[in-house]
């Protein structure tokens, strides 16, 4: 091999310029896999935030947050981003929206210069096996050069807490009791405006944990941004 067949080698190696969702050398989606990551759910998660979800988990986006969780995609963590963003700004719509009185009958308080994005915690050890917290990346990366962005880390999981791969929904819940803790410190000032983040729901006792723990913090999370919807039920946002 030429030095410099070698040298774009390792540089493909490095920054790979594929397909997220197939593969294919065209980055950061081909023409196939991009119109089947846009498809906007909405899943029904009562007692929970208002969930937007990019779109289901199947088909080229559910490859590619596998790609990028599972087999160390951290590039992937840009293109994963750019599909959150759009959902986001919708969310911060709603938010601002309902307090400024367009969705209630008196404005709550004034719309909110700074809303923070709170990810939904992972183990440690599985943080550690995938290089860092996956979904806290998400989060600084949708806030890169947003001045009306901010990222927080108020949640963790307790060492005892389980693998949720493979509960169901009564598991999953038994699962979190006990085991979510809140970083004082990280928490943003009671009343800020805030949403929190995951990469997949499945039955919704993350998201329904992480906002019950923040409300006894003092922190309204109303609307959660997730990447990957699969629930059994879903609807229009």
């Amino acid at each position: 091999m030429h030095l410099r067949e070698l040298s774009r080698a390792l540089v493909e190696l490095v920054l790979p310029a594929d397909c997220a969702g197939c593969g294919d050398p065209v980055a950061p989606w081909c023409p196939r896999c991009l119109p089947r990551v846009r498809g906007r759910s909405r899943p029904d998660l009562p007692d929970g935030p208002d969930v937007l979800a990019v779109g289901r988990y199947t088909g080229p986006l559910r490859t590619a947050l596998l790609r990028y969780k599972e087999r160390g995609r951290r590039d992937l963590a840009a293109p994963l981003a750019a599909l959150l963003a759009p959902p986001l700004d919708e969310i911060l719509d709603e938010l601002r929206n309902e307090l400024r009185g367009e969705l209630r009958p008196t404005p709550v308080r004034p719309p909110p210069a700074v809303t923070w994005l709170l990810p939904a915690p992972s183990r440690a050890a599985a943080a550690r096996a995938r290089g860092g917290d996956h979904v806290l990346r998400l989060c600084r990366v949708l806030a890169a050069g947003r001045p009306d962005l901010r990222v927080a880390r108020p949640l963790r999981l307790a060492a005892r807490a389980r693998d949720s791969v493979g509960l169901d929904a009564v598991q999953r819940a038994e699962n979190l009791a006990g085991s979510l803790r809140i970083r004082p410190r990280e928490l943003p000032s009671p009343g800020a405006a805030a949403v929190l983040v995951d990469d997949v729901i499945t039955t919704g006792a993350t998201l329904r944990s992480c906002r019950a723990a923040l409300t006894a913090a003092g922190v309204h999370a109303d609307f959660a941004l997730v990447l990957c919807d699969a629930t059994s039920r879903s609807g229009p946002w």
